[in-house]
């Protein structure tokens, strides 16, 4: 079972539509107990940093220990954005804090939100992104982005008038700043990733 967790931010529906054509066996999560025994969890998101901390915080203790435990995590959009210590677009409220370092706004003089196809460049082979090639094109909706203290976490990047983190990967948790579930056949490909991932 794959946990996808409803903190009412979410593109639920989309996403849950994504895993079960890769044949997954998604299931819609609105309680923490829940994740308890997933094979893998999803955090989607749409919206400000603050508001989903507000409401993904009664997820924070089960979604630890699930991180702890060694289940695969994948976050999307706002859901990799939570997982850094704090944004920019909420002073004061606090991350996750799995990944050291802050989300940041995209700089004067560009587009605001990034929105629509950018490509890739991949940064070092993660399991997620096999099968995935520099210059793929995947779904962007956003105005902040993270910036990671260690670099090593980052698995891929875009440009968008500056460097911009697509994609990071640590141990069990891999995160994508894009919309995987929206980026057509090369998304449906990483939630196929992922999901092989949880299978391992």
């Amino acid at each position: 079972m794959i946990a996808i967790v409803d903190y009412g931010m979410g593109n639920l529906f989309s996403i849950y539509n994504a895993l079960h054509h890769v044949e997954a066996d998604p299931r819609i999560i609105s309680e923490p107990e829940g994740l308890a025994g997933a094979a893998g969890i999803v955090v989607p998101g749409v919206g400000a940093f603050g508001r989903c901390m507000d409401q993904l915080s009664r997820f924070g203790v089960a979604l630890s220990q699930a991180l702890e435990e060694g289940t695969p995590i994948l976050g999307i959009c706002i859901g990799l954005q939570v997982l850094f210590e704090e944004s920019e677009e909420s002073p004061g409220t606090p991350g996750l804090g799995w990944i050291k370092g802050r989300v940041v706004r995209l700089p004067d003089g560009v587009m605001i939100p990034q929105m629509g196809w950018n490509s890739l460049s991949i940064k070092r082979p993660v399991q997620v992104l096999e099968g995935i090639s520099d210059k793929d094109m995947f779904y962007f909706v956003h105005s902040y982005y993270g910036q990671p203290q260690d670099r090593s976490v980052i698995a891929a990047t875009t440009e968008h008038g500056v460097e911009v983190i697509a994609a990071i990967a640590k141990d069990n948790l891999f995160a994508t700043q894009f919309h995987p579930e929206k980026s057509g056949a090369k998304g449906l490909k990483i939630l196929e990733n992922f999901v092989r991932s949880t299978r391992c």
